[in-house]
């Protein structure tokens, strides 16, 4: 299936030469655009989650849905593919359904929407966003059940549809959508604000090519396309090795007692092309971990990772994706085969830039990043308040992003480029809670010359009866450390209730009761250390302690001592000298664990938990079909 574009003026573009100049003027137009769209987003949510927290990925892409610029990537190329029908102008097309656009997005939450932009009678550019909806139906408040075992239990899917027709909302449609939401009017909002800046971008679009020409507008892009590919392919040459580089990591649990689920990928170089093959990933789970991984979406995060470890300057967009394949196997857990359950994919999808790290670092041990953008953290908060008005939070955590080999990790910090927390002062004025603990986790970043953000501890005090939802990962593996540095602690989610008892929660569980009074204490995950230990400056770990980052204590981890408020410079050496003879050569990587079985067999003594069993895989997909050898193009 493919789209059928309808354009009455079917004039061919012409390729033309345009001067450098010109092509930065409309770079920078086109990004500002793209910043505008941001703005008229914000300010006509509705959602937190989306106006406070961002949760939301817009671009401009050029006629042929390669992105131009943007936050993360195009997903124009897999809608295309889901969609058979015909684009015209004034169509406005939504969905939601990771299955209908081949994993453009990847689950439902996430409401997609495109529009063509039209000018003169033909398209010149496409306009894209999708937003984060807080709930989209389903069977629990929020639509992340994590015990589903099918896509139907997960919430409306929506397949590619055209929601405004030829300049017409389609409210029927609409209607039958908000229909099954339990917060119609936040998503109605969210909605007309994505429209809004969908817009946005066309005007801006079309102003750009009147003032420069249509074959001016068209080459520019084209050639912003191509100074990306040039740059990306002088990367690839220069980081990636031929020699082939594995690496592992693993979903800690799939919420139903069973784990942990690896995620495996090889990484090597071709000429001047990069090889990304997952085989070896685990099959597809039974539960709603699983995650739709569209490879286009891959290529994207591999290249934003590599231009913002290797080369930050290189502006980011989609010209670059012949330069990677990308190998995926059917029925794992990352191509899970229909209906498998999607909602929780956020697991997977934070542990696939660990798995990053690990695979490019490894051949430039000097650009090597340690572990710690390991998952999305989410809270869920509803029930009715004492007027009987439902309320319903949906809120994503932060944890310790890792150490890197030039800087410590920002302590609670988003894995997410733009996200921003929501501010206590928005939850206490919104819901029935009260936020009685904000604060960085002492000793939780690992110890390295560049050490681990720490993660975050958040004290939410219940004060309406109601129900939360808590997923989260890195409970029972470490965010590993590299070139020396130490893992990470984990994350821990304790409720405190009102009567004096304690219950320390899974990391993924659903529907648990609450009652006025009680405390959940929520901690994220530390990011793991980069680089020797040894080797960090004491007066920085001086200041680490002086400002409860680390303890005092937990500064010998550094081998460094402290007496009083200064470093005893003697006692430090001596200690250094000793944990070196000790310790022996720094490890390229340090996991904090030999093997599963040794990490499960400790398990209830270290976290309270009990180790989860072992995966039980979807009797679908129990043999994974290899991934073709030739990656998936474009049409």
């Amino acid at each position: 299936m493919t789209a059928k574009i309808i354009q009455r003026n079917r004039r061919p573009f012409r390729k033309v030469k345009v001067d450098t100049v010109t092509i930065d003027i409309i770079e920078s137009a086109l990004r500002n655009a793209r910043f505008e769209m941001d703005t008229v987003l914000f300010r006509t949510a509705m959602s937190p989650g989306i106006r406070e927290q961002h949760d939301e990925f817009p671009l401009i892409a050029n006629l042929e849905g390669k992105m131009v610029v943007g936050q993360f990537g195009s997903f124009i190329h897999g809608f295309l593919q889901g969609y058979d029908g015909t684009v015209e102008e004034g169509d406005v097309f939504l969905t939601n359904d990771p299955y209908s656009c081949n994993g453009a997005i990847s689950h439902i939450n996430d409401w997609l929407l495109l529009m063509p932009v039209y000018k003169d009678g033909r398209v010149i550019a496409w306009a894209a966003m999708f937003g984060h909806m807080t709930d989209v139906g389903g069977k629990v408040p929020g639509s992340l059940p994590t015990d589903a075992r099918t896509f139907y239990e997960e919430g409306v899917a929506v397949p590619p549809v055209k929601i405004i027709r030829g300049g017409k909302l389609q409210d029927d449609v609409l209607k039958i959508i908000l229909h099954n939401c339990r917060l119609p009017t936040w998503n109605y909002s969210d909605f007309h604000a994505i429209v809004a800046a969908l817009r946005t971008a066309a005007l801006r679009c079309i102003e750009i090519s009147r003032r420069f020409g249509d074959d001016v507008f068209y080459s520019a892009m084209d050639a912003m396309l191509e100074r990306n590919k040039r740059a990306m392919r002088e990367l690839i040459r220069r980081t990636v090795p031929e020699t082939k580089q594995h690496f592992e990591d693993y979903v800690c649990d799939d919420g139903m007692n069973m784990g942990p689920y690896k995620i495996a990928c090889t990484m090597w170089r071709e000429g001047d092309r990069c090889i990304f093959d997952f085989a070896g990933t685990d099959p597809q789970s039974v539960s709603s971990i699983n995650f739709l991984l569209n490879e286009e979406m891959f290529k994207m995060f591999a290249g934003v990772y590599m231009i913002m470890v290797f080369d930050p300057q290189i502006l980011f967009n989609d010209g670059f994706y012949e330069l990677m394949e990308v190998r995926i196997p059917e029925g794992s857990l990352l191509k899970p085969l229909k209906p498998a359950a999607l909602s929780c994919r956020t697991h997977a999808l934070g542990r696939i830039f660990d798995v990053l790290g690990g695979l490019l670092g490894q051949g430039n041990p000097a650009f090597m990043c340690a572990a710690g953008f390991s998952d999305s953290p989410h809270f869920m908060y509803s029930g009715y308040d004492r007027d009987g008005e439902w309320y319903q939070l949906y809120q994503i955590g932060f944890g310790g992003i890792p150490g890197k080999p030039f800087g410590d990790g920002p302590d609670g910090h988003s894995l997410w480029p733009s996200f921003t927390n929501v501010p206590n002062e928005f939850l206490e004025s919104y819901f029935p809670l009260r936020i009685d603990t904000y604060e960085t986790i002492t000793d939780s970043g690992g110890p390295g010359k560049f050490r681990g953000g720490n993660g975050i501890r958040i004290g939410y005090r219940i004060l309406e009866p109601g129900e939360i939802s808590i997923h989260d990962d890195r409970w029972l593996t470490y965010p590993w450390g590299v070139n020396g540095g130490l893992p990470g602690s984990r994350s821990r989610k304790l409720l405190q209730r009102a009567d004096g008892s304690e219950q320390l929660l899974p990391s993924k569980v659903d529907r648990i009761k609450v009652e006025p009074d009680d405390l959940l204490l929520y901690e994220t995950w530390g990011g793991g250390g980069c680089g020797d230990p040894l080797e960090r400056e004491p007066e920085k770990v001086l200041f680490d302690v002086e400002a409860g980052l680390v303890s005092a204590e937990g500064a010998r981890r550094y081998g460094v001592v402290l007496k009083g408020s200064r470093v005893d410079a003697a006692a430090t050496r001596a200690l250094r000298a000793e944990m070196a003879a000790k310790r022996g050569s720094p490890a390229l990587f340090d996991r904090g664990f030999q093997d599963i079985a040794e990490l499960k067999s400790r398990c209830k003594a270290e976290t309270g938990l009990e180790a989860p069993a072992a995966p039980r895989f979807s009797a679908r997909a129990r043999r994974p079909k290899a991934a073709p050898a030739t990656a998936r193009r474009r049409a």
